[in-house]
């Protein structure tokens, strides 16, 4: 019992749907270096939790030498979110360093899109804490399922096809990098896994959209929750359609494309 609670069931239960493919991910995607130090940001849902538990599980066992910060960002929470994200880490046993912004404050007062605004300064605001802590890396939750979302989303409402890559250099942020480390861990297997541990997290906790069933948390009209709704239709009929979308952003056949864009730059099949 004491190893299943130290674990969670990570490395027994969730061998094969969780612990394997974390692994694969990091391997995969050559995620993690000797010598680095990571920001695990944690914004208090399942994703970010699991993700936490999962780095803390493989700092520990890995042969790769990495220090972790365990990164949370009060972007203005109510005290109940708050207390439930305090709460949740001590029972998890992840030891947190938590900052204070004011970015709902702002966000919600701008006459642009608060959502777009605030996470634009989330990310902002990580990157400068996690800088500051000498880390040289921040690690975020995006999952299987974000990930080919997104790709459908930008195909559907953005005219482009655009992907969400497992690791990317920060522009802004020199010597930054942002990884994925859950990017092959299907959503499913993360709410089963808050399940069989009886656990609780906080889901949209903006100021904003928190009686609000419009986003995505809630099960509303968002763009998003149109796509996952698409593709639980599709999946009825074509079991593998998301492992599909997923496999096929790892083969992209570029030459079969009339045109294509690289670092900013359009190109057409033509000069080819």
């Amino acid at each position: 019992m004491e190893q299943a609670a130290a674990t969670w069931h990570i490395t027994d239960e969730f061998y094969d749907s969780l612990w394997t493919p974390f692994r694969q991910a990091i391997g995969d995607y050559a995620l993690i270096a000797p010598g680095d130090r990571i920001a695990v940001c944690i914004s208090g849902g399942k994703d970010s939790m699991l993700m936490a538990k999962l780095m803390q599980l493989y700092q520990r066992a890995a042969e790769i030498p990495f220090e972790v910060v365990y990164l949370v960002m009060d972007p203005g929470y109510n005290a109940i979110n708050r207390q439930k994200i305090e709460s949740n880490a001590k029972l998890l046993q992840i030891p947190i360093t938590v900052f204070e912004t004011d970015i709902f404050r702002v966000a919600n007062n701008s006459d642009k899109s608060p959502c777009y605004l605030c996470a634009r300064m989330r990310r902002g605001h990580l990157y400068n804490q996690a800088q500051a802590l000498g880390c040289n890396k921040i690690a975020l939750g995006h999952h299987f399922n974000d990930v080919i979302e997104t790709t459908v989303m930008s195909m559907f409402y953005g005219a482009q096809l655009q992907g969400m890559i497992p690791k990317l250099k920060s522009r802004n942020f020199a010597g930054m990098e942002l990884i994925r480390p859950l990017y092959r861990i299907r959503e499913e297997t993360i709410i089963q896994w808050k399940q069989r541990n009886e656990l609780e997290f906080i889901q949209c906790a903006c100021r904003f959209t928190e009686n609000c069933t419009m986003c995505d948390n809630g099960g509303g009209g968002s763009k998003r929750q149109e796509v996952k709704t698409l593709l639980k239709h599709l999946k009825r009929t074509t079991p593998t359609v998301d492992a599909n979308i997923f496999a096929a952003i790892h083969a992209l056949q570029l030459d079969t494309f009339p045109g294509y864009k690289t670092n900013g730059q359009e190109h057409s099949f033509l000069e080819h």
